[in-house]
């Protein structure tokens, strides 16, 4: 695996704090009458790049949004592991100093310095978080979510209104998997029983460089940047 090859003491730093969260809990998961519930939400999204170094920097923002299904184990009332999968349309606009050549599915262009590059991606998402919310205040319940979310791309293209190109095939640009945190805040509204409408408020950044560095492209890292609006609906 990519992530293995690439970043063995991370991976085995993760499973060690695995390991120490699950001893930890257990207890608990072992003896609490457990709870779950399901939720579907759709999220406007706001998504641009960092970079490290100064040849390539973000080129300026782009909307586009998230739409998934969560579900949340307790094992306290106010605690639960949260996971789901998501699938989360972003992208972001790079531009370089330098002259470079990008890769695309059928072909190869030249990209001469100061010419935007825009990137659409499509990822699938399966966040792996922990949820800690307040009692019920009237109908309003408080909440915070936080945790990892490993990313596989399924869908790359790449705009360069420079040269005319729109919407081309660009997986040869990207790398397949990806990692990053996130933190959520919001509020739940009940409507009665389990249910509830689900306003917040998220912030995505990945660990993980996501563009390949292709032939004569800078080596960089370039981080994925994501703020989202969540509305949503609790079962």
């Amino acid at each position: 695996m990519l992530i293995v090859r690439y970043f063995p003491g991370f991976v085995f730093g993760v499973k060690k704090i695995t390991l120490i969260i699950i001893l930890i809990f257990s207890p608990f998961i072992l003896n609490a009458q457990q709870k779950i519930n399901f939720g579907i939400h759709v999220d406007p999204v706001i998504s641009w790049f960092s970079t490290d170094i100064k040849k390539v920097q973000n080129d300026g923002a782009r909307a586009g949004f998230n739409f998934g299904l969560t579900y949340n184990k307790y094992f306290t009332p106010n605690y639960s592991f949260s996971t789901g999968i998501s699938l989360l349309r972003a992208g972001g606009r790079l531009v370089s100093t330098d002259t470079t050549v990008m890769e695309f599915a059928k072909f190869k262009s030249i990209v001469l310095p100061g010419n935007p590059v825009v990137y659409k991606i499509q990822y699938l998402v399966f966040p792996l978080g922990l949820k800690l919310q307040t009692n019920q205040i009237g109908y309003l319940t408080f909440f915070s979510d936080l945790g990892l979310d490993p990313k596989i791309v399924i869908s790359g293209r790449a705009d360069i209104p420079s040269l005319n190109i729109s919407d081309e095939k660009a997986t040869n640009e990207l790398k397949l998997f990806n990692l990053s945190y996130h933190v959520t805040a919001g509020i739940e509204y009940s409507l009665g029983g389990s249910t509830a409408l689900v306003l917040g408020l998220n912030f995505d950044n990945n660990f993980l460089d996501i563009t390949r560095d292709n032939g004569n492209q800078p080596t960089d890292k370039v981080s994925h940047k994501i703020l989202s609006f969540r509305f949503g609906v609790n079962f």
